[in-house]
This record gives structure tokens, C-alpha cells and sequence, in this order.
């Protein structure tokens, strides 16, 4: 028998085929069960997992902390009586996250509690805050935060 160029013989796919198959029974050996009994068990017993979630002491905001929040906020409320609510909510957004971000503390404590913006800056500049909320058009400053 002689082959053309660019042909394989019988034999040629035979190997190939049976080389293939070869391999799926390697592979399907390796991937099954074995369901037997062989009359003795291994257990093993492995302790449950315990875990403790705790409230970490609230960190104090210092006034600089607030009042560096209070500042931040006045210098972004032109801009965001100018944009309008829909940008300024994100803008409000990425000054929080900065502010938050300036101490890990904090972050988590915001994460943890967006109101905290607003308890700020009840204290500290209430006035801004007044103005804040009424050029974003929320009705506080917390349900303005996404992301938290």
C-alpha cells in the first residue's frame, strides 16, 4: 500500500486512536471512586472553627480631624451648587473616602457607620452641612455616601 503525501495510513489513526483512548481510561481511572469496603474507616475529626468578631474601641475623631472635614466641605460647595446634585453626590463621595482615608481609623469607623459624617459635622459646622444638604439634594449627608 502506498500513501499520497499529505495522508496517514489506517495503521497511522489506529495508534492514535488507541493512544487516545488509552488516555481517557487513564483519566476516567483516576477521577472515579472507589466504593469498596474494605471493612476498615479512618475518621478523621477536625475541631470546629470559632470566630470572634469584636467591635474595635471607637477611635476618636480629633477637632483637626472634623474640622479638616468641615473645610473640605465648604470649599466644594460653589462647585457643587454649580454641577448640580447628580455630580456633586460624587463628589461628595470622593471627598469622604479622601478624608476617611487619611486615617484607617476613621475609614473603618465610616464603613462601619456612614452617619459619623453627619455627626461631625452637626457638631462642628452645622451650617455647611445644612448647605451640603441642600445643594445635593439628600436629605442628610450619610444617605449621600455610596461605597461605604
Amino acid at each position: 500500500m502506498t500513501t499520497r503525501r499529505g495522508t496517514t495510513s489506517i495503521a497511522g489513526r489506529s495508534a492514535v486512536a488507541l493512544a487516545g483512548a488509552a488516555a481517557l481510561l487513564t483519566l476516567v481511572g483516576a477521577c472515579s471512586t472507589d466504593t469498596t469496603n474494605t471493612g476498615s474507616s479512618s475518621s478523621t475529626t477536625v475541631a470546629p472553627t470559632t470566630t470572634v468578631t469584636t467591635t474595635p474601641a471607637e477611635a476618636v475623631i480629633t477637632d483637626a480631624q472634623k474640622q479638616q472635614l468641615c473645610t473640605d466641605l465648604e470649599a466644594q460647595l460653589s462647585n457643587w451648587r454649580v454641577q448640580g446634585p447628580t455630580l456633586g453626590r460624587g463628589g461628595l463621595n470622593i471627598l469622604v473616602q479622601t478624608w476617611a482615608a487619611q486615617s484607617g481609623v476613621i475609614n473603618l469607623q465610616v464603613v462601619q457607620n456612614r452617619a459619623i459624617v453627619d455627626d461631625v459635622t452637626k457638631e462642628t459646622c452645622s451650617d455647611v452641612r445644612d448647605e451640603a444638604i441642600r445643594s445635593l439634594d439628600i436629605p442628610d449627608l450619610a444617605s449621600g455616601l455610596v461605597g461605604f
